[in-house]
């Protein structure tokens, strides 16, 4: 791989989490170098991803035999095995990688991850589940964390802000939300909201805001 390894991204671990963020980096034409210790799941994985090998992790030599610390981006998918998670994401520290992802499971794993110097910390479990608890109850049709305090959703233009240009309508002045994008019923693209946008029943927004914010919305319009 050589000097492609700067745009190229090292998946550690290849179970739903990681083989699912290793396909969709493959989709979009990342490089991807794949490392899992169990056999079998390589050898399905084989053909699918750029480079996929059998290796233990947690070894040091092993990590710079592959040549990992070239890579500038790497993603610890580890699920299952704390132990085996902390210690590769340690590792690759070592290996000085400037960009280290790593999967946690609890909050106490998150923390320790984070002290033993991963960059960023994902909890895709509980994120989806925080996902699917905002849809299920019907009041959205989407909802997407976008930082510790903000949120975007997607969902049907409430009756409040139907037939008044965005600007007039009470979204930003009471609720001190913004609609960035809308797609109007019987239409097939979104479209970037502008303050004379007017909306009709039956259109889809999206819409961003501070949580707070954005919950308190959803629930007044529910």
């Amino acid at each position: 791989m050589g000097d492609r390894r700067k745009d190229a991204v090292v998946v550690i671990g290849l179970g739903r989490f990681g083989s699912a963020l290793a396909l969709e980096l493959v989709r979009e034409d990342v490089e991807v170098m794949a490392i899992d210790s169990r056999r079998e799941i390589v050898q399905r994985m084989a053909g699918r991803l750029t480079h996929v090998v059998t290796a233990d992790s947690t070894d040091l030599d092993t990590l710079r035999e592959l040549g990992i610390g070239e890579f500038r981006r790497a993603v610890v998918a580890i699920g299952s095995d704390m132990q085996a998670s902390i210690l590769t994401t340690s590792l690759l520290v070592e290996l000085g990688i400037p960009d280290i992802w790593a999967k946690a499971m609890t909050e106490p794993h998150g923390r320790i991850l984070e002290r033993v110097g991963a960059h960023h910390v994902v909890f895709p479990e509980h994120e989806m589940g925080q996902r699917v608890a905002h849809t299920v109850q019907g009041k959205m049709l989407d909802y997407i964390e976008m930082d510790a305090d903000f949120a975007m959703i997607k969902m049907l233009a409430p009756a409040s802000a139907i037939g008044v240009p965005l600007n007039q309508s009470p979204l930003r002045r009471k609720y001190k939300i913004t609609v960035v994008a809308v797609k109007h019923a019987g239409g097939d693209d979104f479209a970037y909201a502008t303050a004379d946008t007017v909306l009709q029943i039956g259109d889809v927004i999206y819409v961003f805001g501070r949580t707070e914010h954005i919950e308190g919305f959803s629930s007044e319009s529910s």
